[in-house]
């Protein structure tokens, strides 16, 4: 087997860890800033039709993840816009359109989710290693931008090589390009590579599907019944601390 030179690992529920009640409190940060950005402008709308419109852009964006592809951070809020009235972002005035972006993304401020307490450590161990390391992430409903000032707020920025947002690419995880863009960035072989992440589908078989081993942290999804063998990891981890000396194990097979 190749020596392992590169790691990449996602970033929520892996390096990040969030939860529902925060997810809901950034939502309704962005519906109530856009409610009182647009009503500025001269547009009322109620609020629970904002939020249909909010339910109708998640709904757009998560088809087109499910073609492993994404859409930018501006493209999103132009959809959530469209949403609430069509026709609503062409008669915009810039600055508007640009306090609603404003009010999407830094809802993720207000409501922040917390580093992983192992975070900074493993980060460490894997830069002592020799190891390039990169970060893949579907970003959501949150723009790469926001997450690289958190990463830098929190000291971890620097640990990274090359980190690739899904919503600056228009790629998504599980979908390979997003993987191999990554790898080639890093100027890392597939091989030499393994994966970190939480999720099944988006990690496990994302890496395994290019040839990278992979790491799943267990504990936030379950293993589908019928998931096929690309739903196997090559390591099992119960929490980040481990992932090192998984790593090191799948170095020694």
């Amino acid at each position: 087997m190749p020596s392992m030179t590169t790691v990449t690992f996602d970033l929520w529920q892996t390096l990040l860890l969030d939860n529902r009640e925060l997810g809901r409190a950034r939502a309704q940060v962005r519906l109530e800033g856009a409610q009182n950005a647009l009503k500025q402008f001269g547009e009322e709308y109620d609020l629970e039709h904002i939020r249909e419109a909010y339910r109708s852009c998640y709904r757009h964006c998560h088809a087109v993840r499910d073609q492993n592809l994404d859409v930018s951070f501006q493209e999103q809020v132009e959809v959530f816009i469209g949403n609430i009235s069509p026709g609503l972002v062409d008669r915009l005035p810039e600055e508007v359109g640009q306090e609603i972006m404003a009010a999407y993304s830094d809802s993720f401020f207000v409501h922040p989710p917390l580093p992983h307490v192992d975070a900074f450590n493993v980060l460490s161990q894997a830069k002592a290693a020799g190891l390039r390391i990169g970060l893949i992430s579907n970003t959501g409903m949150t723009p790469g931008v926001a997450f690289r000032k958190f990463l830098d707020q929190h000291n971890l920025l620097d640990f990274f090589d090359t980190l690739t947002f899904s919503d600056e690419v228009k790629l998504a995880k599980p979908g390979k390009e997003i993987f191999l863009l990554t790898l080639r960035e890093l100027g890392s072989e597939p091989t030499e590579s393994v994966h970190v992440g939480d999720h099944v589908k988006n990690d496990v078989v994302g890496a395994n599907q290019v040839g990278m081993r992979s790491v799943w942290i267990e504990g936030f999804y379950e293993k589908p019944e019928d998931a096929g063998p690309e739903a196997n990891a090559d390591a099992s981890v119960s929490q980040l601390g481990m992932v090192m000396a998984a790593i090191q194990d799948i170095h020694r097979r």
